[in-house]
């Protein structure tokens, strides 16, 4: 698993020539690319969400889109439609921003949710249905949408169906003093927006070495004391009483296969509960609704998850 720590490695020190103080945010964005899954990321506006998403994809060579998501954006604008040519008297197929292997989906929430569900069969099957035509997305296509917090003015929740499919939902929190110094050191004598290109970002991987890495990943163990040990956390979500709603057998399908690529980053082909614990609050926050009272009384669902962590067992 050596190949995939390293490259791991080089990942991260791509990334930090133009995101400051982000490691563990890119680690966990390698941890979704290698088990196929989609990241959502939360933050404040000006946090480098688009840079961090545009840098991931030129590191590892990826063709790499982009969707503004506003009140007035359509389905047919994400997913692309059929347009009639009356040159040739036939329908041709206009694709849309979809068809690319990482889609940077910028504040999701800002669009109504009939809008929100085009992406929904894109991102559990990796194709759309377009006029009842079934088209193939790239084995490596992952989305990275951003979002606003909701308590901002004009965004919108994101259903629950939405949010089940993404792998892990990321908190960015504004950076610490030393990084904010350095983040206007390098990029306060510049004018317009911050590009990785511009950073000297290089791309140190290609769709072979993808592949590679994503086919070690799968063959990283993971023995019954640990599944156990999954799917005793994720149904301990259920039956909590701050929480209505706990997580999917989805999620637990979904944390088994992070915590492969997890293992793998670290060099190891094989999982251990730290792993399970490392990946259990941004893979669990965003598939569980917090009770009335819990609202209420003001408890905090990663407060609650952290609970949840600290209570169950974990084997030797």
């Amino acid at each position: 698993m050596n190949h995939v720590r390293d490259l791991g490695e080089a990942i991260q020190t791509q990334i930090a020539k133009a995101v400051i103080g982000e490691a563990p945010i890119v680690r966990f964005l390698a941890v979704a690319l290698f088990s196929s899954g989609h990241v959502l990321l939360e933050g404040a506006p000006g946090t480098a969400k688009t840079l961090l998403a545009q840098s991931f994809a030129r590191t590892l060579g990826l063709d790499f889109g982009r969707i503004q998501f506003t009140p007035d954006l359509m389905p047919g604008d994400i997913i692309g439609s059929n347009l009639f040519n009356f040159q040739t008297s036939t329908f041709a197929l206009t694709k849309g921003p979809v068809f690319c292997e990482l889609l940077l989906a910028d504040e999701i929430n800002r669009t109504p949710p009939k809008t929100q569900a085009a992406l929904l069969e894109a991102m559990q099957e990796r194709r759309v249905t377009i006029d009842g035509r079934t088209e193939t997305l790239s084995d490596r296509f992952t989305v990275v949408a951003t979002q606003n917090p909701i308590e901002q003015q004009g965004v919108y929740p994101l259903p629950e169906a939405q949010l089940d499919r993404f792998l892990f939902k990321l908190a960015i929190d504004y950076p610490t003093i030393e990084a904010e110094r350095a983040i206007v050191a390098q990029y306060g004598a510049r004018s317009g927006t911050p590009r990785a290109e511009d950073s000297g970002v290089e791309q140190v991987a290609d769709a072979d070495m993808i592949a590679r890495a994503i086919a070690s990943v799968s063959d990283v163990r993971l023995v019954e004391e640990i599944i156990a040990y999954i799917v005793d956390l994720i149904r301990a979500t259920r039956d909590h009483p701050d929480l209505a709603t706990g997580a999917s057998p989805r999620a637990a399908s979904a944390m088994a296969a992070a915590a492969r690529a997890a293992a793998a980053l670290e060099g190891r082909d094989y999982v251990i509960p730290d792993d399970v614990k490392l990946l259990a609050l941004p893979l669990l926050r965003h598939r569980v609704i917090l009770s009335p009272t819990a609202e209420i009384d003001g408890r905090r669902t990663d407060d609650i998850i952290a609970g949840l962590i600290d209570s169950i067992e974990a084997p030797r």
